[in-house]
């Protein structure tokens, strides 16, 4: 945890990681509360129908050991995994510390995922059971007889055939269970990467990931937790950024964690939720906070009691940074991670560490640096790959049942993250984008962020993104894809305004020489764009 709040070089000198030799993730966000303070409010869910239901750490330690002893009586034992096939849900919670407990491997895996991404991750992964709900027993019993590992299926709605139910299940079982010992390299979950650039692979993590995220949590909620203080995030549990940035280090730090059931992102019930709940923390990614800015003036319509936004996964811009300070009085927090290693980078405006346009400066205990591809530390202004050093105990142990992906990662002690930034001379890194992004145009090498930031500053535009295209003289030029806003008509007079828009703002270089309209952009379950198959269609 951070030593408290003082100017960052303090802060960086003053922090070290304690890291004990025994740890698991379970005890510590459920039964340490559950002994000290049982009644204590861990998490708020409020149904599809409406009804709101609160859960105490009490009663998050009971529903927890019915169902580590419930798995236990299949035969789950340390080392073995089990998928949650859920949303956000007290399932969802209770079925991470009960998996955890038993010293076994959680497999997150979103809601939205289809039959293909189920198919391969369940193989891969080598799940023998699968928690879920009737949405997703269905695309199970579709491909059951493709899934070489599973043995069980557990339905938290009304078990269907080859199912059984959840709650009845558990009720057989008695709320007393004795913990696996587990140290902190242990694995205790396996979340695959989202595929922007390539097949899905399980970065598995050891119980000290959680420890590891406290401090970039602490750091980018102001210094995280004070009175009051209640989590929510629109992110699904099942990515890293839900799990790892919102539901465990709160549970963590005996802050009640909203838990609320979107099918389909909207940002008047994302505000309606924030006022109702009185939401003082989130974690919202930059997409899901584009679709925010379609509400005129939220601070006067609703009644909102925000005391921090943070935001991660993709680049945030400066519209965004900007709207926020002038729509919501907050400025927002910006942080970097990946799902090997992730909150190394973050801003914390507490203290006075904000820059518009960059994703913030190292987290007390991460050593993060701009690299070259012989792992040589580059100097201020000069690009190249965003790196960081190990140990670490944010950093993933390895690639699961791929030794030589998880090799490829490291230059040395250097994790190298894929992504291109560059670090001005204050330590403020800004992202340029994955090296598989970034467009190589007339000897230019351009970041689709800092266009696709632009592009959502005109008034037509609602969500953009940018790729390159092959071209035989500029080697490849801008082509966007754009979706407008309500109201507003795609044509050529439209691509023009959109086309002097960016040419007015940035330069002559990065302007979108072609654009094309399209009703949607392809997103991974973590809202974030998938640039790979827009560079398909060109």
């Amino acid at each position: 945890m951070l030593p408290g709040k003082m100017p960052y070089d303090d802060l960086m000198r003053a922090f070290h990681w304690q890291v004990p030799s025994n740890y698991n993730i379970g005890v510590d966000i459920c039964d340490r509360w559950a002994r000290s303070d049982p009644t204590r409010i861990a998490l708020i869910h409020k149904r599809p129908d409406g009804e709101v239901e609160r859960f105490s750490y009490s009663d998050l330690k009971d529903q927890s050991n019915r169902l580590a002893n419930l798995l236990r009586s299949h035969g789950i034992k340390r080392g073995d995994r089990v998928a949650l096939l859920l949303p956000q849900c007290p399932q969802t919670c209770f079925g991470h510390i009960a998996i955890y407990k038993l010293g076994a491997i959680v497999v997150p895996l979103a809601s939205l995922f289809g039959v293909d991404a189920l198919e391969f991750r369940l193989n891969n992964s080598g799940a023998r059971i699968v928690i879920t709900n009737d949405q997703g027993a269905k695309k199970i019993a579709a491909i059951r007889g493709r899934l070489n590992s599973l043995e069980q299926v557990f339905n938290i709605d009304d078990a269907g055939p080859d199912e059984l139910n959840l709650e009845r299940e558990m009720s057989q079982f008695r709320p007393d269970f004795d913990p696996v010992e587990t140290s902190p390299d242990d694995p205790a979950l396996m979340v695959y990467t989202s595929g922007t650039t390539g097949p899905p692979k399980g970065a598995l993590h050891g119980h000290r990931v959680l420890l590891g995220h406290l401090p970039g949590v602490q750091y980018h909620h102001d210094f995280f937790p004070q009175d009051g203080d209640l989590t929510w995030t629109p992110a699904d549990w099942a990515w890293a950024g839900g799990l790892l940035n919102i539901l465990l280090p709160s549970l963590h730090f005996g802050v009640p964690v909203l838990a609320y059931r979107f099918d389909k992102f909207s940002p008047e019930t994302a505000f309606e939720l924030m006022a109702e709940f009185k939401v003082r923390n989130v974690f919202i990614p930059p997409t899901a906070l584009k679709m925010l800015r379609i509400i005129d003036e939220p601070a006067k319509r609703y009644d909102l009691d925000l005391r921090t936004i943070a935001s991660g996964g993709e680049a945030l811009g400066r519209e965004v940074y900007d709207w926020a300070q002038s729509q919501l009085g907050i400025t927002i927090n910006e942080f970097y991670g990946q799902t090997e290693c992730n909150i190394v980078l973050s801003s914390c405006q507490a203290i006075g560490i904000s820059k518009a346009g960059a994703i913030g400066r190292a987290v007390p205990g991460h050593t993060v640096a701009i690299i070259n591809e012989n792992g040589e530390v580059l100097d201020p202004g000069e690009a190249g790959t965003i790196a960081i050093k190990r140990p670490d105990p944010v950093m993933f142990l390895q690639y699961w049942k791929d030794p030589e992906a998880t090799v490829k990662r490291y230059i040395g002690d250097w994790l190298t993250t894929g992504d291109q930034g560059v670090m001005d001379a204050e330590g403020y890194i800004s992202f340029i984008g994955r090296d598989d992004d970034v467009i190589t145009s007339a000897g230019y090498r351009i970041g689709p962020g800092e266009i696709e930031d632009c592009l959502i500053g005109h008034e037509a535009v609602s969500l953009a993104a940018a790729v390159g295209k092959p071209d035989p003289l500029r080697t490849e030029i801008v082509k966007v894809f754009i979706v407008l806003k309500q109201g507003f008509e795609a044509s050529d007079d439209m691509a023009d305004s959109i086309q002097a828009h960016v040419r007015q703002r940035l330069s002559a270089h990065e302007y979108p020489r072609e654009i094309e309209f399209v009703d949607h952009l392809p997103l991974t379950t973590t809202g974030k764009v998938i640039r790979r198959l827009l560079r398909d269609q060109v």
